[in-house]
């Protein structure tokens, strides 16, 4: 039987890369959109209208999968924000919005889906997190920060619903050649700010590093083979060998001799 995926914020990205893999190994694929109108004649799978800050929306979502399929093996959150900026000169409504969408988001949908996981007795969530979470790093803090509690709180979520024979997993992406450089909240560089020059340096350079980063299939590719595998891991990275090096690094480094290296990785004194 092909299994029922439904990913948020299947429109662009990683996530329309993963709809569109999974749906040649011949699943079958819903995903997200707040305007999915925008995307009637280049989706190639099925696009709901949904908001993963609005339990509403997510409730009416769910609910057409569910008349339509009868069930939902596999809930794929992906939808999120990016966002930049000095921790001091970073507006709070902006940090507040970053975690409602990158954090409470998942958690409206995952809450609202465990009664039909649990009924069927089974299905797997993943949450897509990022590399980031696993540091602070320098003008990215929130950022950092929303997928760190998006990742603590999965090993929380996994323990609770083993009973239920439900899997819930992490995959943490690194760079990626997507569009999040360009939807994402830039604090600006404001002229008369003590960080004008590092940050707007620091900015270029993240920029950059998403400009180059790796083909979004092989996230598509690296998802599937989790969906088919039968014994799960709770964490899982996907990116360049440096980047997943850097995660074991934190582990065994001295903090200051660590954080050296971010400052060097970004042209930072």
């Amino acid at each position: 039987m092909p299994k029922v995926v439904f990913i948020t914020g299947g429109s662009s990205g990683i996530g329309k890369a993963i709809g569109e893999y999974l749906q040649q190994k011949n699943c079958i694929v819903y995903g997200t959109s707040r305007t999915p109108e925008k995307y009637v004649t280049s989706s190639k799978f099925s696009l709901l209208k949904m908001e993963v800050t609005d339990t509403v929306s997510i409730k009416e979502s769910i609910q057409k999968i569910i008349e339509k399929e009868g069930c939902i093996d596999v809930v794929i959150n992906n939808a999120g924000v990016g966002i930049t900026g000095p921790m001091e000169e970073t507006p709070i409504s902006e940090m507040r919005n970053a975690f409602e969408t990158n954090y409470f988001g998942p958690i409206n949908l995952i809450n609202t889906v465990l009664p039909q996981l649990r009924k069927q007795g089974s299905g797997m969530v993943i949450n897509i997190t990022s590399i980031a979470g696993y540091m602070g790093l320098p003008y990215r803090g929130i950022y950092s920060a929303t997928k760190a509690a998006l990742e603590i709180t999965t090993e929380a979520y996994s323990m609770e619903l083993r009973q239920f024979g439900i899997k819930m997993v992490n995959v943490a992406p690194g760079e990626f050649a997507t569009n999040i450089a360009a939807s994402r909240y830039h604090a600006p560089v404001l002229d008369d700010s003590p960080y004008r020059k590092e940050y707007g340096e620091t900015l270029s350079i993240m920029n950059k590093h998403v400009d180059s980063g790796d083909n979004p299939l092989k996230m598509a590719e690296a998802i599937y083979k989790i969906m088919e595998s039968k014994n799960t891991k709770i964490h899982y990275k996907v990116g360049a060998s440096l980047q997943k090096f850097s995660i074991a690094l934190k582990r065994v480094l001295p903090d200051k001799i660590y954080e050296g290296m971010l400052l060097k990785h970004y042209n930072l004194k």
